[in-house]
């Protein structure tokens, strides 16, 4: 039996090593946008569907291959739900994983509410017809350092409180199980053969 190829669109090595996670074991195909030179499109959406949106259709759009993309962040109470859509760049529009938590730790100094939550938006396009939209949240809060070496972006910061662990100091399948993108990710597994 052929493995339906899905494109993700993503340069992000972390995403892609994630949704080949989150789907093992399916007759599904996950192959980064980079295989067809699809270079990553400008995120002018103001709302993470509108950016998941963007991404989903450029990327079937190049490729003729139904596309998934997913816009997440980090949104913190205490900051008005900054950085939200602009968790990537919150340190600037090269900054790395580490200047980004850097930042957020240095917006909380001397902060007590440190509540946050995860969002996740997931789209997948197709060559024809609508695209389907899945969506997940992660509740926890934001610790005062980083711990741990697993995860990206901001999981070194991120404590899931059930837990008593950053997203960055749990297994693989710890974190695929409580994280917002993985609660995304359920949803579409549930609804897989619409697409």
């Amino acid at each position: 039996m052929n493995r339906q190829r899905i494109v993700v669109a993503s340069n992000n090595a972390g995403k892609v090593r994630e949704f080949n996670q989150l789907l093992e074991g399916s007759d599904i195909e996950i192959v980064p946008q980079s295989e067809f030179s699809v270079a990553e499109i400008e995120e002018t959406g103001l709302t993470f569907v509108e950016n998941a949106l963007l991404k989903a259709r450029n990327a079937t759009q190049h490729t003729g291959l139904p596309a998934i993309a997913d816009d997440s962040g980090l949104e913190v109470d205490a900051l008005q739900g900054a950085p939200g859509i602009y968790s990537a760049r919150y340190a600037g529009t090269k900054a790395t994983d580490k200047e980004n938590i850097l930042k957020l730790l240095s917006s909380l100094r001397g902060v007590k509410d440190r509540q946050a939550a995860f969002m996740c938006v997931i789209a997948i396009a197709v060559p024809q017809g609508p695209a389907l939209i899945y969506e997940g949240r992660c509740d926890g809060l934001i610790t005062g350092e980083m711990r741990g070496g697993q995860g990206f972006g901001y999981d070194p910061v991120f404590c899931y409180p059930p837990l008593k662990k950053t997203f960055a100091e749990m297994t693989r399948e710890e974190k695929n199980r409580v994280s917002h993108r993985g609660k995304a990710m359920v949803q579409l597994k549930d609804e897989f053969e619409k697409v």
